[in-house]
This record gives C-alpha cells, structure tokens and sequence, in this order.
C-alpha cells in the first residue's frame, strides 16, 4: 500500500506564488508517472501537467510557462511550483500517481490520488 499526502495550500495575491508537495510513503514501492489536476466545475478533474518516471513533463495550455512540475525521487516527492497566479487558478488542487511494487506478482500499476490542498488567490 502507498499514501499520498499534499501540502502547500493557501491564500495569495493575483501575481504571487505557491508550491505545492505531494509525498508518498508505504512500504516497497516504485512511483512511476505523476499528474497534477484541480477540481474544476465539474465532477471530472482537470489534468494541469504529468511527469514521467525519468522527468519529461507536460502541461496543459492554460498553466504552461507559469507552472512547473518536479520531482525528488530520492524524498519519494513531487512538486508543483506555481507562478502569477490569477483568480481563475482558485482551486482544490490533487496529485495523482501510478505506482508498482517490486516482488508482487501483478505486474500492473497501481492508481492513487492525494486528499486535495486548497488555493484561494485574491483579486
């Protein structure tokens, strides 16, 4: 089994900047391609930006060039650097990743989702 916990949350001006984190934990796990969504207005989550295993990225065009995401696989770690933020970026923001597990017999991924960090950006 594996946990994702998010942080870095919060209020900020049109403008400013946050980084969000999401840290796995668990026992004997690999963490394989990671995305980045926030809530939207519907039911469906918007997928923001992805990285893979070995760190090409991609992003959605709305985010591109003011937001970064990044990962420290050595902290088991994923970031999302967000710059100029607008009131349109006000969200619940999650993690998503998929994970394998060394020595089980399924050889598939695994999918796992983050509680969410809420972003409120004043204007």
């Amino acid at each position: 089994q594996v946990q994702l916990v998010e942080s870095g949350g919060g209020l900020v001006q049109t403008g400013g900047s946050l980084r969000l984190s999401c840290v796995a934990s668990g026992n004997s796990f690999v963490m394989n391609s990671v995305n980045w969504y926030r809530q939207g207005p519907t039911k469906q989550r918007v997928l923001l930006a992805t990285i893979t295993s070995t760190g090409n990225t991609n992003y959605r065009d709305s985010v591109r060039g003011r937001f970064t995401i990044s990962r420290d696989n050595d902290k088991n770690t994923v970031y999302l650097q967000m710059n100029n933020l607008k009131p349109e970026d006000a969200d619940v923001y999650y993690c998503n990743a998929k994970f394998t597990f060394p020595g089980e017999y399924y050889e598939g991924e695994y999918d796992y989702w983050g509680q969410g960090t809420q972003v409120t950006v004043s204007s």
